[in-house]
């Protein structure tokens, strides 16, 4: 199984100060907020001053928040308590030049954005610069071979995708399947194994409120089930499974 990397962002600056409320308080908010949306704390983790779960998923003050609003469901799919609203029919993904400098990543999030395109889904994306966007994301590189993401906020997607450019080594279908898998949390899916990450050997927890069984899909963890697995298999296809072509049409 091809491993995730740990997470790894950018805030404000290493020797930038006052530049906002104070982290640390706001990442206690966060903190608590997910234990009471039913996260396991060990699932929990800060990095570079910004919370994390599930590993590549960013959270920002405001979608913990909205994790603790009523929500449909229940407790093989699962999403967040929060969407991409209806106002949002256009995404635009915007690739930094230093992305669009790697080809394999370039060419993966041109495949990414044609199997999302290809359900035609009520959302629409399109890579940027371009017009028309009713929402925007931006796609940057990180180091290592992961990606990270996190999940909406206020009805939107979340607004940056970040992809180690250690996968310019790896294959196309790699390449596509990380990004698409990126993008899916930018939307509000889950890993869905999320409860019993075997392949990774981490269990991420129940997550309450936060973990939405979405009807039509399976409730156990499949190898290559899923491309939102929380591991990607060693020779992906970077295509949708049945039941990730069931989850998106039934939320979008």
């Amino acid at each position: 199984m091809f491993q995730r990397a740990a997470v790894l962002v950018v805030s404000c600056g290493t020797v930038l100060v006052g530049c906002g409320p104070d982290p640390k308080s706001e990442n206690q908010e966060i903190l608590s907020n997910l234990i009471e949306a039913g996260f396991a704390a060990d699932d929990l983790l800060v990095v570079d001053e910004a919370v994390y779960v599930e590993r590549d998923a960013h959270v920002s003050l405001e979608a913990s928040r909205e994790m603790l609003q009523p929500g449909e469901g229940s407790a093989e799919h699962y999403r967040t308590t929060n969407l991409v609203g209806t106002s949002v029919t256009k995404i635009c993904i915007n690739p930094t030049s230093t992305f669009n400098s790697y080809s394999q990543l370039s060419q993966g999030l041109d495949l990414a954005i044609q199997n999302y395109n290809a359900l035609a889904l009520r959302i629409f994306f399109a890579r940027g610069p371009t017009t028309g966007c009713t929402a925007n994301i931006s796609m940057q590189t990180t180091t290592g071979v992961g990606g990270s993401a996190g999940f909406p906020s206020g009805g939107l997607p979340y607004g940056t995708i970040r992809i180690g450019t250690g996968l310019q080594s790896y294959s196309l279908d790699m390449n596509e399947h990380v990004i698409t898998h990126e993008i899916g949390h930018t939307l509000g899916l889950r890993h869905s194994d999320y409860y019993s990450q075997v392949g990774c050997g981490v269990n991420e927890g129940t997550a309450g409120v936060g973990a939405i069984h979405i009807p039509g899909t399976p409730t156990t963890f499949t190898v290559g089930g899923s491309i939102m697995n929380s591991c990607t298999p060693s020779n992906p296809t970077g295509e949708f499974t049945s039941s990730d072509i069931t989850a998106l049409n039934y939320l979008y």
